[in-house]
């Protein structure tokens, strides 16, 4: 059952990842990637990475989905279509793609993977509470913080821009 699962959710990720990239209206687009990420939380579900699927579904499909949709209806008007790809491009992307493929199974067939019985570290709410809101050695917050205004300045600027360029029109 547990296979089956696993095949759902890598289609699931490899047809909406491909619909992200090729569809010529944005919000879809936002839309395909909710799916994706929605389907990746599924994924870390399935390992047991319980945390990790969390945090994937709050910060990334919750929040940063959230944010670009805001951003897009904020900037861009509903109906407009972005342009379609030429040809040669789609081409050349189809081969990147394929040869950054060929790359990684082949790094990965290279790499000498070796099983390891490793014991599991003690942890509890209270470690994991301490290490995320920690400053200090191995804390979360700084980063967090540092990221978090880069993606607001970012944020920002893409609506200034934008607005600017609509005015303009």
């Amino acid at each position: 059952m547990e296979k089956l699962i696993f095949y759902i959710l890598a289609a699931v990720i490899l047809v909406f990842s491909v619909l992200t990239v090729t569809s010529r209206k944005i919000l879809r687009a936002a839309v395909y990637l909710l799916f994706v990420l929605v389907a990746t939380a599924g994924i870390y579900f399935l390992l047991n990475y319980n945390f990790l699927g969390a945090v994937q579904l709050t910060v990334y499909s919750g929040g940063i989905v959230v944010l670009i949709v805001f951003a897009i209806l904020l900037t861009a008007h509903m109906e407009h279509k972005l342009d379609p790809v030429k040809p040669i491009k789609g081409i050349t992307a189809a081969l990147l793609a394929l040869v950054g493929a060929a790359v990684s199974i082949f790094a990965m067939s290279q790499y000498p993977f070796t099983a390891r019985t490793t014991e599991e570290a003690p942890y509890d709410i209270e470690m994991i509470g301490t290490k995320l809101l920690s400053y200090g050695e191995n804390g979360y917050v700084l980063p967090f913080e540092v990221i978090s205004v880069l993606l607001l300045a970012a944020m920002v600027a893409a609506i200034i821009i934008a607005k600017k360029s609509v005015s303009n029109d």
